[in-house]
């Protein structure tokens, strides 16, 4: 790659005068205006498998294999049990309502097996702009209807593993119950979740927050009514269900019941205090009703709780849990309840958090009388295991660990609020966790003292939130920095990465990048406690080494860039100053003439530029990054991101708020791209076929229509290349070109993972 120095002495010295400007051109100027264009576009995952929270698995009670799954911050799914994999169901949610992707609820109609509802809202606060709302589909989640609410849902707010808050009166399908928070009470519908009224009798709206100080509106929120259970014997078919059980957020008062269809509600008497009911199972079979406590909302904590069994006819409740609460070994909650509905006896129940040495799920066959365990003590620190757990198709669950016995991994699990055996295969078994769904098929073996065998059942259920990604030139196509997982070298994109980011071990990867001239040097930065924010690699990512230094103050990975020829780097962590470093990390010094907290990138050319941008002013350094000059104002403000183009030294493009600006002389000055709007992230790629070029990719507004567009002519022309079942919610905050492969893009989205898009007709590559 032909290397170009750029900076003359005059434009140094217009540096140093702190004199360049934004300029605007107008219609018509020597740039052509932005238009836009339809091209089709085919996208898909950059497998992954997992990465998030999965709150809550939903079998339908009368189809075989109809299963669906609700994440908390990446949308809902659909089981396709002819692949074993899940299908996502709401891609068409786009920035205006992006907070539809956090799923609090999901109910299927057991009569009319084609519908399946979505209770939808990110946050309860502020946070998310949007009330929330009712999401009905009459075909599986093919496509749906909007039923707004006139409040908030908060898929994403504590208390969200309990429920399921939406459920479907399995006698008269065209009702429909939803529980709210913040104090909203009892809803429910009575035309298939069209319209929506208050059920005004009932007589608790909840009382419980984890937090009622917090100052943020997060952990304050009263939880509210967190789950409604149907007991479908007390009814017939086309006849609302008489008795209808309701769970609440309110230690003291956590069930209520219904004998007339919800005409009258009462506090169930005799009913357990002290905890809050995260689940609610009706044995419709045998009378019973279970419920499974905790001390806490969840699903981060919870240190206490028992499992309770009601007699629905008799009144009587009795105390069934596997380690009662205040007894040797109790440091836990009890959530993910479920029963056997070919055995009715059968029931499950798991830990819903514990952390030390792994959660226990726990097997009952004779209705809570006696129970198993997934795993016991032996000669400490040493346990027996009812199960197998193979990883072997999501290899990374291993968390890049090696921890001493007790411990083991992969982890079985924690925030373990969804498990459900499956209502026609009592041999089959679903849970969630922090990052998967697990599995299993044989589950009698369990009680015929037999090994059950665990594996992911996560294919096609992506759940990552994505911060930044790089596709360097040679080497893996692609590289990612990823919350909670840490990030991937991904080296073929259809196929699950064997192992996350480690040596050092972030638990999120904010920045990464690379050296233009020598792609095997890789630099990355992030969150993590007890070790350095920074790491390198000289193999591309394949392996890392942690800085043996981190600048005074750092709190946080921040933004990280790399000289084009690997031979330093300059840091803008959290909590301190800019820093130019070596390619070790042995020393910082820190930069002068720049803000905390400038986003810096590199130029791809001159291994001695570096750029940095901050409250819409830019900043050059021309001495590797130990120095910075003001230079231009008046940019986009926001959260900028900007780009640096390889093989064209000084050529910047950036995105913000206002707009899309270029820059050719280093960023003295920047031109305005006529057209474009509120610009969230800009990228290159390899050029067309016949252009000399990169191919641009933006996500932002353009001629009024937001989406995902393709620039073949430097920014005169703007092709839209994702189309509206392809939203993806709040995406682009990472964005990557191919520079390897023309017109294909990567894109990162809060909670879908990374998106590829090609053109339409291409055969998908794994490099």
């Amino acid at each position: 790659m032909t290397k170009r120095r750029f900076l003359s002495a005059a434009l140094t010295a217009a540096l140093a005068a702190g004199a360049l400007a934004l300029t605007q051109l107008p219609d018509g100027g020597s740039e052509a205006v932005a238009q836009t264009a339809d091209q089709s576009y085919s996208w898909r995952n950059a497998e992954i498998a997992g990465g998030g929270f999965v709150p809550g698995i939903v079998f339908n009670q009368t189809e075989p294999n109809l299963i669906y799954a609700r994440t908390d911050i990446g949308g809902a799914y659909r089981w396709e049990e002819s692949t074993g994999r899940w299908t996502p169901l709401l891609d068409w949610v786009g920035w205006d309502d992006w907070g539809y992707n956090g799923v609090v609820s999901l109910a299927t109609d057991p009569v009319d097996t084609d519908r399946v509802y979505v209770a939808a809202g990110m946050y309860t606060n502020d946070w998310d702009p949007n009330n929330g709302a009712i999401l009905r589909s009459a075909d599986r989640g093919e496509s749906w209807e909007v039923s707004e609410l006139p409040f908030k849902l908060g898929g994403n707010m504590p208390g969200r593993g309990m429920g399921e808050r939406l459920t479907v009166d399995p006698n008269d399908n065209s009702i429909v119950y939803l529980g709210a928070p913040s104090g909203n009470g009892l809803w429910r519908s009575t035309d298939f979740g069209e319209t929506w009224s208050e059920v005004t009798n009932f007589p608790n709206p909840g009382n419980y927050a984890e937090d009622p100080d917090d100052p943020n509106g997060y952990l304050n929120d009263n939880q509210g009514v967190t789950w409604v259970s149907f007991d479908e014997s007390s009814g017939s078919a086309g006849s609302p269900t008489q008795d209808v059980y309701i769970g609440v957020a309110d230690k003291e008062n956590t069930v209520y019941r219904s004998t007339d269809a919800g005409q009258t509600w009462e506090r169930v008497a005799g009913q357990p205090t002290g905890f809050l009911a995260h689940k609610g199972v009706v044995d419709h079979v045998n009378g019973f009703l279970y419920i499974a406590t905790s001390d806490t909302g969840g699903p981060y904590d919870g240190a206490s709780g028992d499992v309770w069994k009601y007699a629905t006819d008799s009144g009587e409740w009795t105390q069934i849990s596997p380690i009662p609460s205040g007894e040797e070994g109790a440091d836990f909650g009890y959530s993910g309840l479920t029963i056997d509905r070919q055995n009715p006896g059968t029931l499950m129940v798991a830990s819903q958090l514990l952390w030390w040495p792994d959660i226990v799920i726990f097997r009952s066959t004779d209705g809570g009388e006696t129970w198993t365990r997934a795993w016991d003590w032996t000669n400490y620190p040493e346990r027996s295991f009812r199960y197998e757990l193979d990883i072997s198709e999501v290899p990374w669950l291993d968390f890049a660990t090696d921890p001493a016995p007790p411990e083991v991994t992969p982890k079985l699990g924690w925030m373990t609020e969804a498990l459900e055996i499956d209502p026609f295969d009592s041999d089959r078994m679903m849970y969630g966790t922090g990052a998967t769904i697990y599995g299993t098929e044989n589950l009698s073996d369990w009680d015929a003292g037999g090994q059950i065998t665990i594996e992911p059942m996560v294919g096609g259920l992506e759940e990552t939130a994505v911060l930044d990604l790089a596709s360097p030139p040679s080497g893996a196509p692609l590289l990612s920095a990823l919350g909670d997982i840490a990030g991937f070298r991904h080296d073929d994109l259809d196929a699950v990465p064997e192992r996350m980011f480690s040596s050092p071990n972030f638990s999120s990867t904010t920045s990464l990048d690379f050296a233009e001239n020598n792609p095997d040097f890789v630099v990355r930065s992030g969150h993590a406690d007890g070790v350095s924010r920074a790491a390198f690699s000289n193999d591309g990512g394949s392996s890392w080494y942690p800085a043996s230094s981190e600048p005074s103050g750092v709190t946080g990975g921040g933004t990280i860039a790399a000289a084009a020829d690997g031979n330093s780097v300059v840091w803008s962590p959290e909590g301190a100053g800019v820093h130019r470093g070596d390619n070790s990390g042995s020393s910082w010094t820190a930069a002068t003439g720049i803000p905390n907290g400038a986003v810096v990138e590199a130029d791809r050319v001159d291994p001695d530029t570096f750029y940095g941008a901050a409250d819409g002013r830019f900043y050059v350094s021309t001495d590797g990054g130990a120095s910075f000059t003001a230079g231009a104002s008046g940019l986009p403000t926001g959260n900028v991101k900007f780009t640096t183009l390889p093989e064209r030294a000084g050529e910047i493009w950036l995105a913000g708020d206002g707009g899309l600006v270029r820059s050719t002389d280093g960023g003295a000055t920047f031109t305005e791209v006529a057209g474009v709007a509120n610009a969230r992230n800009i990228a290159h790629g390899a050029a067309a076929p016949g252009q000399d070029h990169p191919a641009l990719y933006l996500v932002g507004e353009v001629d009024g229509v937001e989406g995902v567009f393709r620039s073949d002519d430097a920014g005169g022309a703007w092709v839209r290349i994702n189309d509206d079942q392809h939203q993806f919610g709040n995406m682009g905050e990472a964005l990557s070109g191919d520079p390897r492969v023309y017109g294909r893009v990567y894109l990162g989205t809060n909670g879908r993972g990374i998106q590829i898009g090609e053109q339409a007709g291409a055969q998908p590559s794994g490099g």
